[in-house]
């Protein structure tokens, strides 16, 4: 059993205000359940029923809604103090919008996946494309301009059903549930990015049924969680889920075909144009002849990786790096060096070399600007 906390967010008290942030309780869910069955004045006997239902003990519940406590053994869930602590803990934990980044610039499918995501129609999609390409920021970024909550899960080859669909965590000597970003993704309505979806093993299985918009149940709660309108889900791949014959992505697996099948559409995103991508680095960097010459200089590199001259490409998160290293160091030659360094020494000189026969100046400038 994991006890490390998870990153995603998860609803607390109102008592998180003067309580250490630990045992989490999604009070908004508890309070339904007990205002639909036993009212808003209530007794014992009903938050032992929302203890039940929410697979917590009674001495958790207990403690959390000690603001509306009234006398003993009864609780009003209509105090407005603390309603409206309730209310301002909600709206600031559940604030899960990506922020608009001002660097971004729409390309490839965005337009296709922005309209999906803003139709509420539940469509699983996948994401296919080099490293590097945008497949992320390009889900980020779409969830930002519709106002959508976005839930990323970074995939690995350890990730199992407990992180995805969450599980009972040791917290203050108590065992209490924790819903894993899926269940969060489902109730909320919001946006579940799986992130590099092909380094998972076979215990990416567990969401079958959720990826049919079925929601899922909670064999270790006796729960059934079904999907909110919004939800969906959205997987980035370097791969389509069949491994890396070439070895470039290794730790790649061969995902289940019956899994695979259940993703509705495939987008199969190239890196931007020249054109795009100068307009990418223009956002970040001044400078527009160096940024036009870079992107010229990436798109050489690509067609030749493309007919197999080469065995390594410049992504445009790379380009990104040198013009960031640029504006640090004041340097064309030093801003590409230092970030083309992560390859072999023939890749890079190879690099460097095809990059001063673009730039011819490049010497002279690096002069002058010194």
């Amino acid at each position: 059993m994991s006890l490390a906390p998870h990153p995603y967010p998860i609803i607390t008290t109102s008592a998180t205000k003067t309580m250490p942030r630990q045992a989490q309780v999604d009070m908004i869910q508890l309070f339904s359940y007990i205002e639909n069955n036993y009212g808003t004045e209530v007794g014992t006997k009903a938050l032992k029923a929302g203890a039940e239902y929410m697979g917590y003990s009674y001495a958790t519940i207990t403690n959390r809604m000690e603001p509306y406590k009234t006398g003993r053994g009864k609780w009003n869930l209509t105090i407005e103090e603390a309603r409206e602590q309730l209310e301002e803990i909600v709206q600031d934990d559940r604030n899960i919008v990506p922020m608009k980044d001002e660097t971004f610039v729409p390309f490839g499918n965005f337009t296709d996946l922005k309209k999906i995501l803003g139709s509420n129609t539940f469509y699983p999609v996948f994401i296919t494309g080099m490293s590097g390409n945008g497949k992320t920021f390009g889900v980020e970024q779409a969830c930002a301009a519709l106002n959508k909550e976005l839930i990323r899960v970074n995939i690995t080859i350890e990730t199992d059903e407990d992180d995805l669909i969450g599980g009972f965590r040791l917290v203050n000597g108590e065992t209490v549930w924790h819903n894993g970003p899926v269940i969060e993704a489902l109730e909320r309505g919001a946006v579940l990015l799986l992130d590099e979806i092909d380094l998972a093993s076979n215990k990416i299985l567990c969401l079958q049924s959720i990826l049919e918009g079925k929601g899922v149940f909670l064999k270790k709660t006796g729960r059934y969680v079904n999907p909110t309108a919004g939800f969906n889900v959205v997987a980035t791949a370097n791969t389509k889920g069949k491994g890396s014959d070439d070895g470039r992505f290794i730790g790649t697996n061969v995902l289940n075909e019956a899994f695979l099948e259940r993703f509705a559409l495939t987008f199969e995103q190239d890196y931007p144009t020249t054109a795009i991508e100068q307009k990418i680095l223009r956002k970040i960097c001044d400078d527009g002849e160096f940024c036009s010459k870079l992107a010229d200089w990436a798109d050489i590199i690509r067609r030749t990786f493309k007919d197999g001259g080469i065995d390594e490409v410049i992504s445009t998160r790379r380009l990104v790096h040198i013009v960031t290293a640029y504006k640090i160091f004041g340097k064309r030659q030093k801003a590409i060096e230092v970030c083309v360094n992560r390859f072999d020494d023939e890749t890079k000189q190879v690099f460097m070399d095809l990059y001063g026969k673009i730039d011819a100046n490049l010497e002279e400038v690096e002069t002058d600007e010194q």
